[in-house]
């Protein structure tokens, strides 16, 4: 069975799994105390530094909210250790490859991630990935220590737009716990397949989302709850064109393919997704003068029309609002213009 790591396409906005390492009901007659005291007294060999840098990582909840080292337990409190996933399964070679870095700082690094880059090594892409070059760029840049990327989430290979990365564990921990508790702000743009009717112009798309039974490759949507992840996808059109439109998507969960998934699922599938027959003509006429235009369409942007163009988060460490805008790519932009050239002129037919 095809699993995540052998498919080099599985990348889109996966935030990171939460692992439980330890769980304590706080009996009844417990009296008042600190909680660095109290797990100091559960759990082995773990000192009182370790359980405040844990406490700064976001790693130990209580009653599922963050903590503080001053807290004091009280009878029936949940305290639940936890840690989150972050895979180093195959060497990273510092690789020289340029980056379009957007914001850098001593926490975190905003990059604005090409189309074709595969974010992290894995099956059949041990090199030329975005982790390759961020080891090499941190590398060059802290002589002095070597700085570990990390991907707080990611987007598929033939995705462009933001991402970002943690440059330490602590800022990984609170910035993978903003995108759990969804408030990471993400917008997306693309372009689909149809236009929308005048009821339809902003929405929502909620359905559980997991692989094909037919193709392990793909996603789809399931009416089964017990199927899946939960999903939740909110579009507005930004402009009908002629047979396709340009969408604004705001990511609420974060499932792989989810905007590809979802939006086939409403029946307006991303131009030139070929995962999810998008390399094809969708709408249109059958003349060969627009079959000619959405071919030269096609070959000026070889991959679905994604772009992740926005990003918004707290600081991991000053707690200020980041927010962060990217242009659209060049094959983008240029397809875009010329479907709006075809929006008013509608001359190919």
């Amino acid at each position: 069975m095809l699993n995540e790591q052998e498919d080099p396409d599985f990348d889109e906005s996966i935030i990171p799994e939460v692992f439980e390492l330890h769980r304590f009901t706080v009996d009844k007659g417990q009296e008042l105390l600190r909680i660095d005291r109290f797990l100091m007294d559960r759990i082995e060999n773990v000192t009182r530094v370790k359980i405040q840098e844990a406490i700064d990582s976001l790693k130990i909840l209580v009653n599922d909210k963050p903590t503080k080292p001053s807290y004091k337990v009280k009878p029936g409190d949940l305290i639940v250790v936890i840690a989150y996933e972050a895979p180093r399964d195959v060497e990273i070679i510092p690789e020289n490859i340029p980056l379009d870095i957007v914001y850098e700082d001593d926490s975190l690094a905003i990059i604005n991630k090409k189309p074709g880059m595969v974010a992290h090594p894995g099956y059949g892409n041990y090199s030329g990935t975005l982790v390759n070059a961020l080891a090499w760029h941190f590398q060059q840049n802290a002589p002095e220590g070597s700085i570990r990327p990390w991907l707080v989430h990611r987007i598929d290979k033939d995705t462009s737009g933001l991402l970002i990365v943690a440059k330490t564990e602590i800022a990984m921990n609170k910035l993978a716990y903003q995108f759990k508790h969804h408030t990471i702000q993400r917008l997306y743009q693309a372009i689909v397949w149809g236009t929308f009717k005048e009821d339809e112009v902003t929405g929502t798309v909620t359905g559980n989302i997991a692989r094909s039974e037919k193709d392990r490759k793909v996603f789809r949507v399931y009416d089964n709850p017990e199927v899946g992840k939960h999903a939740i996808t909110h579009y507005r059109v930004l402009q009908n064109l002629t047979f396709v439109s340009l969408v604004e998507c705001k990511l609420e969960t974060g499932r792989t393919h989810q905007i590809r998934v979802h939006m086939k699922h409403i029946g307006h599938t991303l131009f030139n997704d070929a995962h999810y027959g998008g390399d094809k003509i969708l709408k249109g006429v059958v003349f060969s003068k627009y079959k000619q235009f959405v071919e030269n369409c096609f070959k000026l942007m070889p991959r679905q029309a994604l772009h992740a163009k926005t990003l918004g988060f707290e600081h991991p460490v000053t707690g200020e609002h980041m927010h962060f805008d990217s242009e659209l790519p060049a094959d983008f932009s240029s397809v875009l213009d010329k479907w709006q050239k075809v929006n008013e002129t509608y001359d190919m037919v």
